[in-house]
């Protein structure tokens, strides 16, 4: 594999230079910026889903700025390891699995997600499709949970809107780029740094709850 090639996926990059994406590239520090505020209101695992958080925007400013595979790769793995950590926290804290169970029901992630990507696709979403999946999965987290938890089902409907709406807006970009010539891709870093730092409260909340504080 070259891992240097370049990749030209993005309506407001014109050229192979560092700073051809200046809009898509700084929107990321909003990922940095929800981190810094949420790290010292969190605690335990949320913590863990901070880093990651700051790590999503560091990863995809690599890659809004030198456009090749590897920092394709820089920008992707990151917010993978969020969807599964929080599939894992959820099935272990909403759901009240044991850790080995929590870890199975996880794992189920990857055959939802073969099967469901090509539906989103056939859709017409293009490389949004590879996220359609989550957001229909926190939809799924929010009906089920809405009679044990409804509070936590509230917070993940939210969170499953916000993610359909910053979707829209990624899928949007290269569609509107002659009316929109830098793309409407900086929309989709600004609205996940809010859906990812408020999936990461709803789970504080419940979590504080659990240990009874504030009631």
């Amino acid at each position: 594999m070259d891992w240097t090639r370049a990749i030209d996926g993005y309506c407001e990059r014109l050229g192979p230079q560092y700073w051809a994406e200046p809009i898509n590239a700084v929107t990321n520090a909003g990922f940095v910026l929800v981190a810094l505020f949420l790290w010292p209101r969190v605690r335990g695992v949320d913590r863990v889903l901070v880093v990651i958080l700051g790590v999503i925007g560091i990863g995809s400013y690599l890659f809004h700025t030198h456009g090749q595979v590897w920092s394709a790769l820089a920008d992707v793995a990151p917010i993978g390891a969020f969807v599964l950590v929080y599939i894992f926290v959820a099935n272990r804290d909403y759901w009240g699995m044991r850790t080995g169970w929590a870890l199975g029901a996880t794992v189920l992630f990857f055959p939802y997600a073969a099967l469901m990507v090509p539906v989103f696709e056939w859709l017409g979403l293009g490389s949004s499709s590879a996220y359609a999946p989550v957001a229909l999965m926190i939809a799924g987290y929010a009906v089920a949970l809405r009679r044990r938890l409804p509070e936590v089902a509230r917070g993940l409907g939210i969170g499953a809107a916000l993610l359909a709406l910053s979707i829209t807006f990624r899928a949007l970009d290269e569609p509107l780029c002659g009316m929109i010539p830098f793309g409407t891709h900086f929309l989709w870093h600004l609205l996940n740094a809010a859906m990812l730092g408020w999936m990461i409260c709803v789970h504080a909340r419940h979590a504080l709850a659990g240990r009874g504080v504030g009631r």
